[in-house]
């Protein structure tokens, strides 16, 4: 006979959300995700951070992209509401300047309704705060957050410099903490002073390394080539841990 402890373990936040398990880059257990087989581990552990915490709607996340479908059942929950403004009512209640802004702005088109017509800020913003454990979908890094849907393009054009500075001065303006910027566009001064102002107001902005399968150092991207100490800068991996071959 042994005496040993009894120790106590740990419970591990899995969601209930239907397709978490094709979500490998959230928690990798080596499982087959379009034909291809990962490695086990390859991923951020998000399951583990979890444990600890699953976001919180306090933290006001932008999304700076083709906007969002606010309306998404499994984002809906998380969108940014601006209670300085009435939607609808064609009044700048908030005295911003900009009309019924009630869970971000279209700054390509100038209106008060960033809706998602390509689907690519959706997209991003579903992986960064998809509502977690819902039974819907799939499952954000953040289960809880505020999702703020700023638009920088027409509905069926790309992303321009002026709608990125107009976006990231009105995230940083309402309290946004982080932005996410997965697009490239061609450098200017102006573009690099909203990101200085961001950062004296303690504002992250993460963006896209790019997608042209080169190195940065010697073709440089915008923004991910700032130097600002403020930006944090992506690239891709694949489910076996490996840079995507698409990655800049």
């Amino acid at each position: 006979k042994t005496a040993e402890p009894d120790w106590i373990g740990e419970w591990t936040a899995i969601p209930n959300d239907p397709s978490f398990g094709q979500q490998w880059g959230l928690r990798n257990i080596g499982q087959t995700v379009n034909g291809a087989a990962g490695t086990f581990d390859a991923d951020i552990d998000a399951n583990q951070a979890w444990d600890t915490t699953t976001g919180s709607n306090t933290v006001i996340a932008a999304i700076v992209d083709s906007g969002m479908d606010y309306l998404h059942p499994d984002l809906a929950a998380n969108m940014w509401v601006n209670t300085g403004e009435i939607a609808g009512n064609g009044i700048d209640d908030d005295n911003d300047g900009l009309v019924d802004d009630v869970n971000g702005y279209d700054f390509g088109s100038g209106d008060g309704d960033p809706m998602d017509f390509v689907g690519h800020g959706t997209h991003v913003g579903g992986i960064v705060g998809a509502v977690g454990n819902n039974g819907i979908g799939v499952s954000g890094v953040n289960w809880n957050v505020q999702l703020m849907a700023l638009k920088i393009g027409t509905d069926h054009g790309g992303p321009t410099t002026s709608g990125a500075i107009a976006a990231i001065n009105f995230a940083v303006s309402k309290g946004a903490t982080v932005s996410n910027h997965s697009y490239t566009v061609t450098p200017t001064q102006a573009l690099e002073d909203a990101i200085i102002n961001a950062k004296a107001n303690n504002h992250i902005v993460v963006v896209a390394a790019g997608n042209s399968s080169s190195n940065n150092d010697a073709s440089p991207v915008y923004p991910a080539n700032y130097p600002e100490d403020n930006i944090i800068a992506v690239a891709a991996t694949d489910s076996n841990d490996a840079l995507a071959s698409f990655s800049s």
